[in-house]
């Protein structure tokens, strides 16, 4: 169990750059992870990384 099981989190600007790593990270400690970015292309291309690397939907 991650230190972040059962949270959620809404990282700003998580669809590239530091924000998309801070995303990933907080996936990869348990958080559900709200992703907004500039586009809604470039959040759904992070929001699949997510699930890919084993993030619920």
């Amino acid at each position: 169990m991650g230190e972040h099981e059962g949270r959620v989190a809404l990282v700003t600007g998580g669809s590239q750059g530091i924000g998309r790593g801070v995303a990933l990270e907080l996936a990869r400690q348990g958080s559900a992870v709200v992703v907004h970015g500039q586009t809604i292309e470039q959040a759904e291309d992070v929001a699949r990384e997510l699930i890919d690397a084993g993030a619920e939907r």
